[in-house]
This record gives C-alpha cells, sequence and structure tokens, in this order.
C-alpha cells in the first residue's frame, strides 16, 4: 500500500508531467473533422479556422471531412479517438438536435466532448415567395393563423437548421405551417423561388442572388442582433414574434478527457485567430459572424441549446429511430 507522501507525490508527478505536456503541445499534425461535405458552413468556418490555427500552433492543422448521419460519423469518431488534442471536432447545430432525435446514439455528446470555442455564429433570413401576401412577420403570422395547416415551409430534412428554426416559429406564433422536407439546403431554397412552397429559414449567402432577383422575400432574421449583410432586415423579434432568437454557430471541441492546459492552449489560439482581420473579413462576406469564447461560456451556450431542441423536437414529436 502506498503512503500518503508516496500518493502526493505521484499526483504532484502527474499534474507536472501533464503540464509539460501542454507547454510542449503540439509536437504534430492536429485534425479538426468536418461531419458536412465541403463548401457548406461547417467546413469554411473550420478550414478558416484551421489556417490561422497553424500559424499560431507552429504545426499543421488541417480539415477532414467525414459527413454522414447529420454529421455523427465525425462526432463519434471524435468522442471515441485519444483525449490527446491531436483529434478535434468542428461542432454544428445538429450536433445538439441528435440526442433529443435519436432513441439511441453511439456516444453522450455531453460526457464524451468537451468545448474549447465558439468560432461563428450566424442569423438565419425567414424567407418567404413574393406570392405571399406579407410583408412583415406580424402579416405572416396572421395569414397563418387565418389559413391554419395552408401555408408550407421547407427545410432540408428533419432535425436540419431550418426544420428547428420553423418549428420553434410555428410554437411561438402558434400557427400551424406545414413541413415539407428536402434533400439539401439548395433544393429546399430553390422549391421557394420556384413558388411550390412558400417559406423558409435559411442562411442569408445562398438567399441573397435570389433576393435580388426579386425570386424571393426576405422578411427578417431569426438573431436578436441584425445581419450586417443586410442591415436593413428587421429581426423576427422586433418586427411580429417577440422573443425569438435562433442561430446558426460552428464552435471546436475535443474528447472530454483532454488535458485542461491542452484545453486552455487551443482555446487561445482559438479566440485569436476568429479576432484576426482577415478571417473576419473572410467569415463576415459569406454570411458568418466571428465570434470566440471560453471553454465554460461555450458550454452553457450548448447546455441551451441542447435544452431548446429538445423541447421543440418533444412538441413536434420527431424521431429517426
Amino acid at each position: 500500500m502506498k503512503s500518503g507522501y508516496q500518493v502526493c507525490c505521484l499526483a504532484a508527478l502527474a499534474a507536472c508531467t501533464s503540464l509539460v505536456y501542454g507547454q510542449n503541445y503540439p509536437t504534430r499534425t492536429v485534425r479538426i473533422l468536418v461531419g458536412f461535405s465541403a463548401g457548406g458552413g461547417t467546413d469554411i468556418a473550420a478550414r478558416g479556422a484551421a489556417q490561422k490555427m497553424t500559424e499560431l500552433l507552429g504545426q499543421s492543422v488541417i480539415v477532414e471531412n467525414r459527413p454522414g448521419s447529420g454529421g455523427m460519423i465525425a462526432t463519434e469518431t471524435v468522442a471515441k479517438s485519444a483525449p490527446d488534442g491531436y483529434t478535434l471536432l468542428m461542432a454544428a447545430p445538429a450536433d445538439t438536435v441528435q440526442p433529443a432525435l435519436r432513441a439511441k446514439m453511439p456516444y453522450d455528446f455531453e460526457r464524451d466532448l468537451t468545448p474549447i470555442s465558439l468560432v461563428v455564429t450566424a442569423p438565419f433570413a425567414l424567407v418567404v415567395h413574393p406570392s405571399v401576401p406579407a410583408r412583415n412577420v406580424k402579416e405572416l403570422i396572421e395569414l397563418a393563423r387565418a389559413k391554419p395547416g395552408q401555408l408550407n415551409y421547407a427545410s432540408s430534412g428533419i432535425g436540419s437548421s431550418s426544420h428547428m428554426s420553423n418549428e420553434m416559429f410555428n410554437s411561438m406564433a402558434k400557427v400551424n405551417i406545414v413541413h415539407v422536407p428536402f434533400k439539401g439546403t439548395s433544393e429546399s431554397i430553390i422549391a421557394v423561388a420556384g413558388g411550390t412552397i412558400d417559406m423558409v429559414f435559411s442562411s442569408f449567402p445562398p438567399v441573397l442572388p435570389l433576393a435580388e432577383a426579386k425570386k424571393v422575400k426576405v422578411l427578417a432574421v431569426s438573431t436578436l442582433k441584425r445581419s450586417a449583410l443586410r442591415p436593413d432586415v428587421p429581426t423576427i423579434n422586433e418586427s411580429g414574434l417577440p422573443g425569438y432568437e435562433r442561430y446558426g454557430w460552428y464552435g471546436v471541441m475535443a474528447p472530454s478527457a483532454v488535458p485542461k492546459d491542452i484545453i486552455g492552449r487551443l482555446n487561445a489560439a482559438v479566440v485569436k485567430a476568429v479576432a484576426t482581420p482577415e478571417l473576419r473579413e473572410s467569415l463576415s462576406s459569406q454570411g458568418l459572424e466571428p465570434f470566440s469564447n471560453t471553454p465554460e461560456q461555450f458550454a452553457a451556450f450548448l447546455r441551451r441549446e441542447l435544452a431548446q431542441n429538445g423541447a421543440i423536437i418533444r412538441a413536434t414529436n420527431a424521431k429517426i429511430n
């Protein structure tokens, strides 16, 4: 049996070893896994952050796309990887939907992963076809209440940001706008532009050209703050549905057992990366708003997202398995 002195010495040695390891980290390539295909918002945020983190950490930070199962393939890989700080995840809103949407999960999102920092937040545009006789959110709600079950909305699938945003709108506005899922974001927006679907919640970049061509109308943005891309467009909160707030977001996470000093080093790198003018300009031009925070603040943000998404899923009875 070890004496108290020996136990204390071993604990001190372990702490020193962790500190030295963290100070030396990284000594090889760091991977950021993305659960979606190249070119999407998650991928854009990951590649922008990886480029700047490479400069700041002095080692290559690369992005690997592992699309499939609503992002779960990449998330599971990171959750079950070695807790050494060399395999990270660019988490996305879908990660906080899956636990409520699926009866069985191959990992526990809160237990098996630890937050490092947000990288961006992003507003969604509430978009309608020009034939919809509503000039603002207040009029849209009045129209939906007058025609229950007659208006429809597009999404990129069950559990997607567009689905969750509209179901939250339905619940708060006490309306019944019918869900029509599509295979992807582009298909859902095209359906609205073509007039077969009445409305959709979408990120701004694919919507702006259609709005300029007058194929769609942008009624409002989902966040409490107006978008820098279209500051003339009011928020949903201020134009007819007080309290509505919904964000797109992407943030860096690691396996839960990664030492705290390495988490701190990674957090510092992400915060500095997001603060660089080059990355801020690049992200902002694509409708993404640069935003970083502490691991504790990111954890609180994720808890709110999980609670909000769980409530929406329970209200709609949506399930995948």
